[in-house]
Parts: structure tokens; sequence; C-alpha cells
């Protein structure tokens, strides 16, 4: 979802979880735009593909880019499938009937009609998450409620909605006050007076028209399509695009490759306006730290920063613990980091060096020539893997790199899926076009030896029910794939 503010209080954090790929699962960016993934309730599919050491890829199959668990959103199409009109239109069926009970025109009208009810009249149920108009009332009289709800609660709607919990679908976290605060106070800093929030959901009945878009960020999908579509990007290119800055908290299950491609695409819309090519969008994307490298990958111009972002409602993510206990989540951006003033309060100082702002415990490498923690510890300088590593990693003489004590040396390794090799992914593998070649013939040479197996099957006596589950048996663990 994506929501447009003028008021920079309005920045907080939720998102809605996606599919979290395993490590033999990877998504496949399309090569021709032109061909449209099949639909589900939740907008277009991406494509994945099972993947395995020193193999390129198996079979390719749609599945949903907003749900990892099959009970959420059980949509699966191979690649290559070819179906019937019956059961296409049972699928778009499906997809209206799974669609939110209120229509942002809907919602829009409801919400201008509340903000004009006298104070005593605005309720909120907070059994069905709903802001109420009299004529609600009854229907949701044996529900709790919440009355007296002020314009400046409306302004905050994450204070009138509970999060929520489902890791795997909607697991939604908020920004504590001290991170809010912050972000608030440095967008005002730095000169933004629009931001556009990507990554708020459950929204729809707080903002006007002009001001929120139903919207996955996962594939670039409009759910009210090019009417929504233009709001964005009346929004982006207001005054030339300036003043402006996009903020993003993906679900951190979310894969990076497909929010990297969306991301571009509203940079694109964004340099529309732009009279200067040479310009970025301005970027706040919140993420664990560890994805560094991914990110950096698909945005060079990015740096992360070294403030630690912790969340109101999750366990794990708090700032102010110690060792690996503090929060992983950082903010990556193209802001010069020199421009943006970590507190001082807080446990932040600024490195002459690397003229930035980092934790205390981030100590200038004179060998690395830069502060190089990533987790605010202090990390150690190795002379073999010739680069600073974490405080509780040791060097093996087996592996030639360092690991923790623990680690077992013929575990499996990062790198590429095709060939090994560790300084690269599947996606940019020099072997992947002779692999494709070799994986096409034998997808061809199965399909061939298919459709001749079904055409003695017609001669002969239909497909008996035994055949028939074993089919959807192989359907579900393939679908599987996406939860292994």
């Amino acid at each position: 979802m994506a929501a447009f503010t003028d008021r920079l209080g309005t920045v907080e954090a939720e998102g809605n979880a996606s599919r979290q790929g395993s490590s033999g699962v990877e998504v496949v960016l399309p090569s021709d735009p032109a061909t449209p993934a099949p639909l589900c309730p939740h907008g277009p599919t991406l494509l994945f593909v099972k993947v395995s050491q020193g193999k390129e890829e198996t079979r390719r199959f749609y599945a949903c880019s907003a749900c990892r668990d099959r009970k959420d959103c059980n949509f699966f199409q191979w690649e290559d499938e070819k179906l019937s009109g019956a059961r296409l239109a049972a699928r778009e069926a499906l997809n209206r009937r799974c669609q939110p009970p209120l229509s942002r025109v809907l919602c829009v009208e409801r919400y201008v009609k509340f903000i004009e009810l006298p104070l005593s009249q605005r309720k909120f149920c907070q059994k069905c998450q709903q802001l109420l108009l009299p004529d609600d009332w009854e229907k949701h009289r044996e529900h709790q409620a919440v009355g007296d709800i002020s314009i400046a609660q409306l302004k905050r709607p994450s204070q009138l909605l509970y999060p929520l919990e489902n890791k795997k679908t909607h697991a939604q976290y908020l920004f504590a006050d001290r991170s809010c605060q912050f972000l608030v106070d440095l967008l005002s800093t730095l000169g933004f007076r629009r931001v556009l929030c990507v990554g708020t959901p459950r929204y729809s009945q707080f903002y006007m028209e002009d001001s929120f878009c139903h919207y996955n960020m996962f594939n670039h999908h409009f759910f009210d399509g090019k009417a929504a579509l233009g709001v964005c990007r009346t929004f982006l290119q207001e005054d030339k695009g300036e003043g402006v800055i996009m903020v993003t908290d993906p679900p951190f299950g979310g894969l990076v490759e497909p929010l990297a491609v969306t991301f571009k695409k509203l940079i694109a819309m964004w340099k529309e306006g732009q009279s200067q090519d040479n310009k970025e969008l301005p970027i706040f994307w919140i993420f664990p730290y560890f994805f560094e490298s991914r990110i950096c990958q698909f945005f060079p111009s990015f740096c992360m920063l070294d403030y630690q972002v912790d969340y109101d409602n999750h366990a794990l993510y708090k700032h102010g613990k110690t060792g690996r206990k503090q929060s992983p989540v950082r903010i990556f951006t193209n802001i010069p980091p020199n421009k943006i003033i970590l507190p001082v309060e807080e446990g932040y100082r600024f490195c002459p060096l690397c003229q930035r702002y980092v934790s205390l415990e981030n100590q200038h490498c004179e060998h690395c020539n830069f502060c190089t923690s990533k987790d605010g510890r202090k990390w150690n300088h190795c002379f073999l893997c010739k680069k600073c590593v974490k405080p509780s990693w040791i060097h093996c003489s087996i592996c030639n790199h360092c690991a923790l004590p623990d680690h077992s040396c013929k575990g499996s390794k990062d790198g590429c899926f095709i060939c090994g090799e560790l300084d690269h992914k599947r996606g940019t593998c020099p072997r992947i076009s002779t692999s494709k070649k070799v994986n096409k013939a034998v997808r061809k040479q199965k399909q061939r030896k298919s459709n001749k197996m079904k055409m003695e099957t017609t001669k002969g006596q239909s497909m008996n029910h035994t055949s028939v589950t074993r089919k959807k048996k192989r359907r579900e663990r393939a679908h599987q794939y996406l939860c292994s």
C-alpha cells in the first residue's frame, strides 16, 4: 500500500508480509513485460523457480506475491500450463469475492461523513477495526467501540488499529516513538515537505482519494487501476518532484529483487517530471543490515546508516540492548550520510575520517580505512581475510575464511546455485545461458513424452480416480517449494 502525506507526523511502520524464499527458491524477474502474469486476489503473481546447488532450475511456476503460506492464498500455476475457459472464469470470480468489502470510493465517502459528525458521534469498532457511521451502530451494538475519535487520532491510524500478527501474511510492526520521532525530525531538517509512505496497509478508510492508494509493493500493482496510478504520479511530480521523499518499511520476509524492481518503477515515475537526469528520488529503505549487499547490488548509490530502528511490538527489534540482542534494522538511503545527524544522546558519534555518524562501538579500522561494524559491536580485523569480521568469528584454515567456531565446514555456502562461486548469484552467472538451453531442451523432451502419454490415454479408458489423486498430490508438493 502507499500513503501520501504532507504531515510528517504520520510516518509510521507497517507492512504486509510477502513470501520469503528459502535457499532453494528464487524469484524470476520477467524478461518479457508484454506477457502478463496470472492474477490472484493480491494482484499479479510472481514467477518462481526451485533451484539446487549445481543445477540451474526446474519447472517454473507462478505463486502469490503477498502470502507465503498456502492456507492464506493457495494460488499455484505452472508457467507453461494452459487453463480452460471454465477455470479462468472461476478464478476471476474468486478474485472478485476476495476483494476488500469497502472499495476506495466508499471508504472516501464514509470518511467525509465521519469527520463531519460531532465528536460525540465519532465511533470506532475495535472488533471490526472500522470507523462507524450512525447507521452502523445497531449492527455493531454487541461489539466494543471507542468514542470521541478526534482528528488527531485519525491522523495516526496505527494508534487505533490493532497490529496484525500473522507473520506469513500480514505481520505489522510499528516504529517505537523514539524511532518515529527521529524520522520525523530528520525529514523536517532535510527540508522534505511530502512523504510517499510505501507499506501502510489497512489505512484506506483514513485517507482521501488524493492521499492513499491500495497498492502491492511486490509487483507495482495499483488495485484501483489508472486512477490510482495517476494519483501516485501527480504526487511524485508535484513541484517538479522537489521536496518529496519515499519512506518504505517492507516486510523483512519479502524478497529484495521484486522490491527493487518496484522501487525503480516509482523512481522512473518521479523522473518523468524532472528536468535533470542525474538527480535521484530520495529514499529511506528500512531493512535488516544483513541485506546490505543485496540492496546495494540493485542500488549502488545507497549506503547504510548506523541508526538502529526499533519497534514497539517486536520482542527482538529493540534499541539499547547489548551484543547480538540489538536491533538489526537499519536505514538504507541515497542521501549523503554526512548530511544525516544521528542523536549523540543515544550513543552515536561523528567519525571525521568516514565523514558520517556511527555507533560508539563502531571503531574506525586503519587497515580497511572505514568504520566496519554492521551490528553495533566492535569488529576485529582479520589479516588473512583482509577485512573486519564479527568478534565472535575465528579464521578457519579449512574453509579459508572467518566463521563461527562451531560452524560446519561442509555446510552449504552462499553464492551461485549454478557454479558454486561466491562472488555472484545465479541470476548473473556466466554459465546461465548454456544451462538454460540444456534445461529448455530437457523440458521440451519431457513435454513431448507427456503429450504422447496423454494421446495413448485417450485411446484407452479415461484416467481413473487414483491417477487424479496422484496428480493433485504432485501439485501440492510442488507448491510447497515456497514453504520449504
